[in-house]
């Protein structure tokens, strides 16, 4: 078996491919079974695991202002979205005999520990898959910027963005059939061409952090570890 390139990585899942395409519910069994499967398979190569998770499947912040009541408190209901959708992984991934934890952006000792970075590391150099929930812990910010944020407070030497597409391109694939896929691309490309698969503050703080980003498709079989081993895969963004 082929060696992991990286020691440490934040798993950037986007919540709404947790929801049921069949059923309409906003928790599928088999796509969480699935996704700890995956996880699974790289940290039995000692790949230490961080995960954030999106809201999208339950509630998006952004609603808020569609429906009258604002954005802060949109985005706090998102928050807490994001934490029903840990939960729901980390089950999932204890089901599959992979230790696991959920530490929240905000105080809920009732449900899960309260993150600190120092919390975080210690859980990861023991094994277990660390899930960050509650995005920032404020509202305004995305759960792509909680990702970038937890990234550099764990040291993860890269973040994983994971999506139902193969990289980044210059339009969305799905439908315009003559979009190009770019393999490689700067922080400052990124950020001049308005890319809209991770937002502006998440792409600057990655690159004031130095910390690559991988946008790689997590639903084609095996494309997880393939990323965790170095191989060619999806788009990767640095410096």
């Amino acid at each position: 078996m082929k060696k992991a390139r990286y020691h440490r990585i934040l798993l950037k899942l986007s919540g709404e491919v947790l929801r049921d395409p069949q059923g309409g519910d906003c928790l599928s069994d088999d796509i969480l079974a699935r996704m700890a499967e995956q996880i699974r398979a790289v940290r039995k190569m000692g790949v230490q695991v961080g995960v954030v998770i999106g809201g999208g499947n339950i509630f998006r912040g952004l609603k808020g202002q569609d429906r009258g009541f604002g954005r802060a408190h949109g985005d706090n209901m998102g928050m807490f979205a994001t934490l029903i959708n840990s939960l729901a992984l980390q089950s999932a991934l204890e089901a599959a005999g992979v230790p696991a934890k959920t530490l929240s952006a905000t105080a809920m000792p009732a449900f899960c520990e309260l993150f600190t970075f120092r919390r975080a590391i210690e859980l990861l150099e023991a094994g277990t898959v660390v899930l960050i929930g509650g995005g920032t812990g404020n509202p305004f910010f995305t759960t792509d910027s909680a990702a970038a944020l937890r990234a550099a407070e764990i040291g993860a030497e890269v973040l994983l963005k994971a999506t139902k597409v193969d990289g980044i391109y210059d339009a969305d694939p799905v439908t315009n059939p003559r979009a190009v896929k770019f393999d490689r691309l700067t922080y400052s490309d990124a950020l001049a061409r308005r890319l809209k698969v991770m937002d502006a503050a998440a792409f600057s703080l990655c690159m004031d952090n130095q910390i690559p980003i991988l946008v790689f498709d997590f639903f084609k079989r095996g494309e997880l570890l393939r990323v965790v081993r170095g191989e060619k895969a999806g788009t990767l963004v640095t410096a």
